[in-house]
């Protein structure tokens, strides 16, 4: 298993916004966490990156529990987020953004051919690589930040609301780009509120209401839920 949540609680104050989530992910799997708006999705991932941290319960990442690691420890054994909101450095570079993905590893070799790779797969970041990250578009502004995720060489991808803001040509993009990621061997935990995007990428689905899951399965099965269908893909 490369990520086993057990049971996780999270507060923020006296209110609970994670009520007792357990989840996995496996090696090559995306899997998709699914919810309206406040259901507590970026809690999270956020909790997953030890920027929040949990009252109650375990976080295994690659057999060795994290839930009470530093977020730059969890960040060299292979677990990366995509934040919300993308979260990019508007007055740097696109280069220079490239270059904070990768600033806890030394393998120069590596990282050479990893941004090559990222310019030959985002061609408009090469053409626009001295450009500041704030002039970019919403969609480019979005392919910044899923690279530099990508050179800090990830083995588990978390992405949050990556489709948010985006029209439905770039939701599309974006969509094909978590499918190339993960045919590289990068598995995926994908949180959305578009969860018909979600449903169709991923191979296993969570929902989540109120802080708590309410389904879980394959994602293709959970597509044809009735309930699904009626709270979330608009049908009956």
């Amino acid at each position: 298993m490369l990520l086993e949540v057990k049971n996780l609680s999270v507060y923020y104050g006296k209110s609970k916004a994670i009520d007792n989530v357990s989840l996995n992910v496996q090696e090559g799997e995306i899997v998709t966490i699914v919810g309206a708006n406040g259901a507590g999705k970026t809690t999270i991932m956020r909790t997953l990156s030890a920027l929040k941290r949990a009252v109650s319960g375990e976080i295994w990442f690659q057999n060795k529990r994290v839930d009470r690691m530093r977020p730059d420890s969890i960040v060299r054994m292979g677990m990366i987020q995509v934040p919300a909101g993308r979260m990019i450095y508007a007055p740097m570079t696109v280069e220079d953004n490239l270059k904070m993905g990768y600033y806890l590893r030394s393998d120069r070799t590596g990282i050479k051919k990893d941004l090559e790779s990222i310019y030959q797969h985002f061609p408009i970041l090469k053409e626009r690589r001295g450009q500041l990250g704030g002039s970019l578009s919403g969609g480019e502004q979005q392919m910044l930040a899923v690279a530099r995720a990508l050179m800090g060489n990830p083995r588990l991808l978390l992405m949050d609301e990556p489709s948010v803001g985006l029209s439905p040509l770039l939701v599309a993009e974006v969509g094909n780009i978590i499918r190339d990621i993960n045919k590289s061997g990068i598995s995926v935990l994908l949180v959305e509120q578009n969860c018909r995007m979600a449903l169709k990428l991923a191979q296993r689905a969570y929902i989540l209401e109120i802080g708590a899951i309410v389904l879980e399965g394959d994602a293709d099965k959970l597509a044809c839920d009735e309930r699904v269908k009626k709270y979330y893909l608009g049908g009956g």
